[in-house]
């Protein structure tokens, strides 16, 4: 091309690669700044489209594990209170069997019959106050949950009820049982030892379920786990290279600066043509 004043193509080339430069120095700076290689969706459709429905999956197991948790924790009041349950049970069978003895005294046997009473009520007032987040397994009524099981919603763990009140199918008993007499004695301690064993069984499953929520709240961490660190493995950026790419553009920016300024100075070589 002829020599002019009009066009520089050596400054032109000179330019382009500086912006091209200037360009792939910002976008390392970028992934150096967010820690991500694809922070948005200009840098990579694609993969930000996939990182995003992860991060949608991770949330989503987020709530998971909150209805798993509450689940264990209402399981768990429940076998405290039941464990109570079968402790006053084992109080009211010790009870039930002295009063039994058709020697004792009248005094011996209305004192027996009070406290027969009074550990007898106590299950009641153990079996209503069994709440967790309004989750209550063991009083008249209760009906059980589920907890969520996967992220889309579509599985459950279900928890039934073990009711554990007075007068029910595990705890036989009734809030009118008393052991005023040998007989009332001896029928209270064949309820008493059918409730034992129907106890046992009930806290027996509900340990069973409790388990089986645990076993998937861990399974659900390790799932969340993999999640982020796929999503990672998209979108996160290795700033090792980053750094040592930093470095190359930076000195790849200095001497395109310098490349074009000496460009620009090719059109004064013409001045000296036209000098005396």
């Amino acid at each position: 091309m002829a020599n002019s004043v009009n066009t520089n193509l050596g400054a032109m080339i000179a330019l382009q690669n500086l912006n091209a430069t200037n360009v792939e120095l910002a976008a390392t700076q970028t992934r150096i700044n967010t820690g991500k290689k694809v922070f948005n969706a200009k840098d990579n459709g694609a993969i930000w489209a996939i990182a995003q429905g992860q991060r949608a999956d991770i949330g989503a197991l987020g709530a998971v594990k909150s209805s798993l948790d509450r689940g264990i924790s209402a399981v768990d009041v429940s076998l405290a209170a039941g464990e109570s349950v079968s402790d006053l049970l084992l109080q009211l069978k010790e009870k039930a069997l002295a009063a039994t003895d058709r020697s004792l005294s009248t005094a011996s046997r209305s004192a027996l019959n009070e406290d027969f009473k009074a550990i007898r009520d106590q299950i009641t007032a153990v079996t209503n106050n069994a709440d967790f987040n309004g989750i209550n397994l063991l009083k008249t009524g209760a009906t059980g949950f589920s907890a969520l099981a996967n992220a889309a919603g579509t599985a459950t763990l279900t928890v039934q009820a073990e009711i554990l009140a007075l007068g029910s199918t595990s705890v036989t008993v009734t809030a009118t049982t008393t052991i005023g007499t040998a007989t009332l004695a001896t029928t209270a301690l064949g309820l008493v030892n059918a409730s034992i064993d129907n106890v046992s069984g009930a806290l027996a499953r509900l340990g069973t379920k409790a388990k089986a929520l645990e076993t998937h709240r861990t399974f659900v961490g390790k799932l969340t786990d993999a999640l982020e660190s796929g999503v990672g493995n998209l979108v996160d950026a290795d700033l090792a290279k980053e750094s040592a790419k930093l470095q190359s553009l930076q000195t790849k920016q200095q001497l395109g600066v310098q490349a074009l300024g000496i460009a620009n100075q090719s059109p004064q070589i013409l001045l000296s043509l036209f000098r005396n």
